[in-house]
């Protein structure tokens, strides 16, 4: 686990305990399928730092697998290193790994 990624069971940790909110920067039609509940959807090609729905709180972003994710964190840490801003590790599949709730239609296309 690197520095700026969070693995599943922490994530889950910061949610119940109120300290984290999850921005999925996937696609629409990917955040439909399945998405963790009470996330913000803001796909990776278009977030900047203006729009995270908060500058105070924990910010974990995911996607499928983690690079997306990965990749944007480091792109808003570069463009505001103050940012409390991490990548969710293996992303939502990892989540769901973990027997985790997602809400979605789970269609599959």
């Amino acid at each position: 686990m690197t520095p700026h990624n969070v693995d599943a069971t922490t994530l889950k940790r910061w949610l119940d305990d109120g300290e984290a909110i999850v921005v999925d920067v996937r696609e629409q039609a990917e955040h439909a399928r399945n998405h963790i509940e009470g996330s913000y959807l803001i796909p990776s090609g278009e977030i900047t730092s203006m729009l995270l729905p908060s500058q105070t709180k924990k910010i974990v972003l995911h996607c499928n697998s983690g690079g997306r994710g990965g990749r944007t964190t480091q792109k808003l840490r570069e463009e505001n290193a103050a940012l409390n801003v991490y990548n969710l590790e293996g992303g939502i599949k990892a989540w769901i790994a973990e027997g985790y709730l997602v809400n979605g239609t789970g269609d599959s296309h």
